[in-house]
């Protein structure tokens, strides 16, 4: 792979002092990084160019610790200016307001491989900023926050165990691409996010269309290659203008209080290590901790009731990991391949247009399709333009859903990623729209949750996408992975509970088709992880997400036929652009009288694409019939009923098509002379013509006596 590194020193006349550039070439990408212009007061900052998409990083460090915090205080905030596309945003205050979507998923992007890389017991709080403030509409700014994120902390005196390295890998015609830019990935079977430091992978995100488990282990280790120049150019920054790191406290458990919770715990957690509910295990853990505290926290002590339960909590994330590996059991009893049991239910919604609810061990998700027109399409007004959305999946997490109680707020960081996740997975079965017309929304609401409700999410709103009548290409099915490694051994660990993902070190989520993955996301709390434990991992899944399939099929294995009853029927056909003005009419005239006369809903593109939309199908014909009438061009040679609308000396004026008249002259009104055209004809008389010329200047002939005649003669 071609490397090129180049450093510019400040020269008077040529550069501000203190200004540094570096470059590096990976495969066809040409990535800047500067630092010393901009936002100078941070304790790191750089910009990332890619073409002329440009991306500005800060990170910034408290001086002092976060008092009484069992957690690190990283926030990570990445925002698109429009003006880095030349726009002014909309709405009524015309400034940017609460982050989209895309900043929202891109944000966790970029916080997910660096928050493992902080000391462990570091409670600084830090803030890493990422601005878009230059986009050119081809190239995706997200991977350069994530790498301006790793360099501001690597150069900054922010105690931080990186460099990582972050690239987006693409595959258009069988070969790798770097970097796609948006127009690619449209070509592309592969959209994949891989993040790493010198010697693993720390983070991947991926969405697919039914790719094999080999070409998917291919593509992330082509990634990780090619991120590895990013990381000589980090480290090549930090020798050149890097500052020294600061001195920081970490936080410590303190030793004696550890062992005399470990003492007092260490039976019990056994016990506890075996209990099969999380309810029960959620109760002896209370239990124990209240025991514990009145124990150890005394007037003559100096422990307070926080110290003793995160001594208790470190104890026991040694005794569930130490079950593990020294047992080899599960803290539920269950083997390390072993899926919980799985219930599957579609249509339980009466009025719903499809639902389901899918159950695995003690994590349920109640999923609803809703079928809509192109009017309820998503409009995505992003830096690169905008478009229009016709899938939609989204997941709530209720606070009943884990026991707890708390306020009930709109759509948090957690609950937008996991939609996205499942909406992804599904993304690559769906129908396209020329084949299903339809508006399609998701939601999936999580009534219980031990173990990956992202994953159930999945799976219940592919139950419910069939059960809705969605012709989707295959039914797809997903899973959570987990890890431990401790003692030299390595453990994989499927369909991980709770207790799992919490003291585990790997949360690796699969999902897919029979036919192959469609989405793929792996988070660490360790540094990194080859690729021998990802291959593992991926044939495990594959195990798994079969097995699941097996079961949801036996709920609903196919799409349903028809949509439900509750649906909109919906009949989409083109029309010439050059005549939407006629059906709108002036003001909306013509379309409000068809929707006042049928009572359907009508819906007309700029490409003249027509949808009419309707719970009765007779409304729907109806307004097919005018549309197409206003709309039809007469075609030469072919045989109309119209209504006589004028009588003149010379023939008949005859209405053939909504609006649109032709004469019959008086030697076609007849096989016979016609001395007086009242004699054939009059004003209201329906009759049977045959278009026999459109002159230049679209005046239309018409003969009644042609098309009178027998289908043979007219042949002739």
């Amino acid at each position: 792979m071609e490397e090129r590194v180049k450093v510019y020193f400040e020269r008077k006349g040529h550069m501000q002092q203190g200004i540094k550039k570096f470059e590096v070439k990976i495969d066809r990408c040409n990535i800047t990084i500067e630092t010393g212009r901009m936002a100078k007061q941070a304790d790191g900052a750089c910009t990332v160019q890619l073409g002329d998409t440009l991306v500005l990083v800060t990170a910034v460090c408290s001086k002092e610790p976060r008092e009484n915090i069992d957690f690190f205080p990283l926030t990570v905030e990445y925002q698109e200016k429009t003006y880095a596309a030349g726009k002014i945003p909309g709405g009524f205050f015309k400034r940017e307001g609460r982050p989209s979507e895309k900043e929202i998923l891109t944000a966790r992007l970029t916080d997910r491989p660096i928050r493992p890389l902080f000391p462990h017991g570091f409670a600084n709080d830090v803030q890493i900023v990422a601005m878009v403030v230059s986009s050119d509409g081809e190239n995706d700014s997200d991977v350069l926050a994530m790498l301006g994120a790793s360099t501001a902390l690597t150069i900054s005196d922010i105690p931080f165990n990186g460099p990582i390295g972050a690239v987006r890998v693409g595959r258009i015609d069988g070969k790798f691409v770097i970097n796609p830019t948006f127009q690619e990935l449209t070509s592309s079977d592969i959209d994949l996010v891989v993040a790493g430091t010198r010697t693993g992978i720390a983070m991947v995100e991926s969405g697919s269309n039914e790719i094999s488990e080999e070409d998917l282990l291919e593509a992330i280790e082509f990634g990780q290659k090619s991120l590895q120049p990013l990381i000589d150019l980090q480290e090549k920054m930090a020798k050149a203008c890097g500052a020294k790191k600061r001195e920081v406290v970490i936080r410590k458990i303190d030793e004696d209080l550890i062992k005399k919770v470990k003492a007092e715990s260490v039976k019990r957690l056994a016990e506890i290590n075996t209990l099969g509910t999380k309810e029960q295990r959620e109760e002896a853990m209370n239990s124990l901790s209240k025991e514990l505290i009145e124990k150890l926290v005394t007037e003559d002590s100096v422990y307070t009731d926080k110290d003793v339960k995160s001594a208790l909590e470190q104890v026991e994330e040694e005794e569930v990991r130490k079950f593990i590996v020294e047992k080899k059991k599960r803290v539920d009893g269950r083997r390390f391949d072993e899926i919980r049991p799985i219930t599957c239910e579609v249509g339980l919604l009466p009025r719903t247009h499809g639902s389901s609810l899918f159950t695995r061990g003690q994590t349920q998700s109640l999923s609803v399709t809703t079928l809509g027109t192109s009017a309820d399409e998503q409009i995505i007004d992003a830096l690169e333009g905008e478009t229009q959305k016709n899938f939609m999946l989204h997941y709530n997490f209720p606070p009943f859903s884990v026991g707890e109680v708390k306020p009930i707020r709109g759509p948090g960081r957690r609950e937008i990623g996991h939609g996205a996740l499942a909406e992804r997975a599904l993304k690559a079965v769906m129908p396209n729209k020329d084949n299903f017309p339809y508006t399609v929304r998701v939601v999936s609401d999580i009534l219980e949750s031990n173990g990956s409700s992202s994953m159930a999410t999945v799976c219940a709103s592919s139950l419910s996408l069939m059960d809705a009548g969605v012709p989707i290409k295959n039914p797809v099915s997903g899973i959570a992975i987990g890890l431990v490694k401790e003692k030299g051994e390595t453990i994989i660990l499927t369909d991980i509970g709770g207790v799992e993902d919490h003291y585990g070190d790997m949360d690796f989520k699969v999902a897919g088709t029979k036919d192959g993955i469609t989405a793929l996301q792996m988070d660490l709390k360790i540094q990194g992880v080859d690729t021998d434990v990802i291959k593992k991992a991926l044939e495990i899944g594959k195990t798994a997400r079969l097995f699941i399939l097996d079961k949801m099929t036996h709920a609903i294995s196919r799409p349903k036929e028809n949509v439900s009853e509750f649906a909109p029927r919906i009949v989409t056909f083109k029309i010439s652009q050059s005549k939407i003005g006629e059906v709108i009419g002036p003001g909306g005239k013509n379309i409000k009288k068809i929707i006042q006369d049928t009572g359907v809903t009508i819906d007309i593109s700029d490409d003249g694409t027509v949808q009419v939309a309707s719970q009765d199908q007779a409304a729907i014909d109806k307004a097919v019939n005018i549309i197409k009438g206003m709309t039809a061009e007469a075609e030469v040679g072919k045989i109309y009923t119209g209504k006589v609308k004028r009588i003149m000396n010379f023939g008949a004026f005859c209405e053939i098509l909504p609006g649109k008249e032709g004469l019959i002259h008086v030697s076609e009104l007849a096989d016979k002379f016609v001395k007086n055209v009242e004699d054939v004809v009059k004003i209201g008389d329906e009759v049977t013509v045959k278009v026999i010329e459109i002159d230049q200047q679209g005046r239309i002939n018409l003969s009644k006596k042609q098309a009178e005649r027998p289908a043979d003669e007219q042949k002739k």
